[in-house]
């Protein structure tokens, strides 16, 4: 399983879909260097153990929307015992408040949160069933280790492409607490939607590990040609 080294030399290709981000920057590395992963939720979650940090993923399936609001009442209903709108077991969650949704549209604008925002909510998020979480940032010390414990693996998506990333999205449903507007949470059904892999199951964080483990060889640099 390959590995990105250089997250940040996709913020060059501008104008370009992900996908295609992608494809021009493995042009310039050889073909054993550099690998996407594809995974389906829920029914390939036993592949997220196989997860390592800085993988890059197209993830296809279901995912929920949930911001801070969202996860303090989560929070709140779990601690009082209360039924919860949806099974939380084995859900993905995406730190997201979309955008009002343009006419003829699925949905607006939907780039990640601040993933921080989160972090007093997400070891009990956690140990009730959640395992993977998507948003932008570094986490705390305590978020990793829940997410070390409980086998969970938080990703990382690219801020700034609210509107690129709605293009991954092909279905999206309200689920509960519509008085938070953006800030409530949506079922959404995703398409090959872009993610790095920034704490693994093993506690693995990329924000800690030494940069040069991610840059790409000078020896495997090349020209990209678009």
């Amino acid at each position: 399983m390959v590995r990105l080294r250089s997250p940040s030399t996709l913020s060059e290709v501008e104008g370009l879909s992900f996908s295609f981000a992608l494809y021009a920057l493995s042009s310039t590395l050889s073909e054993n260097y550099f690998k996407m992963i594809k995974l389906r939720v829920p029914s390939q979650l036993k592949q997220f153990d196989r997860l390592k940090t800085g993988d890059i993923v197209l993830l296809s399936g279901i995912i929920y929307t949930a911001r801070d609001q969202a996860h303090k009442r989560l929070v709140e209903a779990l601690k009082k015992h209360k039924k919860l709108p949806f099974d939380l077991k084995d859900q993905v969650i995406y730190y997201c408040g979309p955008s009002k949704t343009p006419k003829g549209k699925i949905i607006g604008s939907s780039g990640p949160t601040t993933a921080s925002r989160m972090d007093e909510f997400t070891p009990v998020l956690l140990k009730a069933g959640i395992r993977g979480m998507i948003g932008k940032g570094s986490r705390s010390k305590e978020v990793i280790e829940a997410v070390k414990k409980y086998k969970a693996v938080y990703f990382l998506t690219y801020a700034g492409c609210g509107a690129l990333l709605s293009k991954y999205v092909t279905k999206m449903k309200p689920v509960t607490y519509k008085d938070l507007g953006a800030e409530a949470i949506y079922r959404l059904e995703v398409k090959d939607f872009p993610l790095i892999v920034g704490i693994d199951s093993g506690g693995n964080n990329i924000y800690t590990i030494r940069n040069t483990q991610y840059a790409i060889p000078k020896n495997k640099q090349k020209k990209a040609r678009f």
